[in-house]
């Protein structure tokens, strides 16, 4: 009987993987991290030395309030210039005190500081750079996202990081890098616990608008709780409940779009952990070519390697979980651009 199930097994992976293929970009298409249509033009220029671009296009992030992508943008620049300095060093000698560069500063010398087995110390000595963030625009809610990281990292206590906390969201209440600056210093591997983190995942989801990528909080605490060794702190249900939301959100943008990429990357990891393959491989086809670090990085020195080769074992579990004569039902229907099963309309 065992021979036979394996031996069925077998038939339905060679007869159903190639199918499970539709929709799925081929390996030498998928991106890891790739910018979006702004940022990618300012890291070209500072690939050339040149720091106009990236001034720019952070100044434009400022003057009209786009703190999601002023977070994104800070951060993809700050991990340009510890690899390339050049063009910040010039940045920084032109400009001292432009708000931009500052932040751009305060960023790359807490991730510097972040590396270092005298991590503590080394971030204690940060602080004035994100108080000087801090001061350049005072509606910008990302140096309080980075001085929350800059807590995390110092040993703060829970009364001086809720000081920082109420600050951060007074400019920007429901900011998602500073929601998830929150949540890891409220996980078990930090200063909290599952419990806690997830209390406060939940609830900021249950508060957050439409659409708000606030809502992936609960998997991302579901993350923390299965790389953690979280055992039964948190039921099974309570995850599911994570993965279901954080389903429901990434439905609600186009396939394909990088905005949503990371958490969809995430979404798959944690789908996989709780063996719901078929999810995982609907949302392989929304990621599209869009592969992400995180959370790759953290199990794999190779993320996008990574990523590719759990992409395959996915199709193989669904594969060898559907029927032999496949029905309408079971296989990939094309998808509009807009997330959706492709209607009438859309020939």
């Amino acid at each position: 009987m065992a021979l036979l199930r394996a031996l069925l097994r077998t038939a339905r992976m060679a007869r159903n993987t190639s199918r499970l293929a539709v929709g799925l970009p081929a390996d030498d298409e998928v991106l890891l991290d790739a910018p979006d249509d702004r940022l990618g033009p300012a890291l070209v220029s500072a690939g050339r030395g040149e720091y106009g671009a990236a001034a720019k296009l952070l100044a434009t992030t400022r003057e009209s309030a786009e703190w999601e992508n002023r977070d994104r943008y800070t951060v993809r620049l700050a991990a340009f210039a510890r690899s390339r300095p050049e063009w910040f060093d010039a940045w920084c000698s032109v400009s001292p005190h432009d708000p931009d560069a500052l932040l751009v500063k305060a960023e790359l010398a807490v991730c510097r500081g972040w590396e270092s087995p005298a991590r503590a110390e080394l971030l204690r000595q940060v602080g004035p750079l994100i108080s000087a963030a801090a001061a350049g625009d005072p509606r910008d809610p990302v140096p309080w996202r980075i001085a929350l990281d800059h807590a995390r990292g110092t040993n703060a206590r829970h009364t001086e990081f809720e000081l920082l906390w109420a600050e951060a969201v007074r400019r920007s209440s429901h900011h998602y890098g500073c929601h998830v600056s929150a949540l890891q210093y409220l996980s078990a591997a930090w200063y909290g616990s599952h419990r806690e983190c997830f209390d406060f995942a939940e609830r900021a989801a249950q508060d957050a608008l439409p659409g708000s990528l606030v809502q992936a909080l609960p998997v991302r605490a579901a993350f923390a709780h299965l790389t953690e060794g979280g055992g039964a702190a948190v039921p099974r249900g309570r995850l599911d409940a994570a993965a279901d939301l954080a389903i429901a959100l990434s439905e609600e943008y186009a396939d394909g779009d990088p905005w949503p990429a990371e958490v969809r990357n995430l979404l798959v990891y944690v789908l996989v952990r709780l063996e719901r393959w078929e999810d995982a491989l609907r949302e392989l086809r929304r990621i599209g070519p869009y592969a992400t670090s995180f959370p790759w990085d953290r199990v794999s020195g190779d993320p996008l390697g990574q990523f590719l080769v759990l992409r395959d074992g996915i199709r193989l579990e669904v594969a060898s979980r559907r029927p032999l004569r496949a029905r309408g039902r079971d296989l990939p229907h094309p998808r509009s651009g807009r997330g959706g099963r492709t209607g009438s309309g859309d020939h």
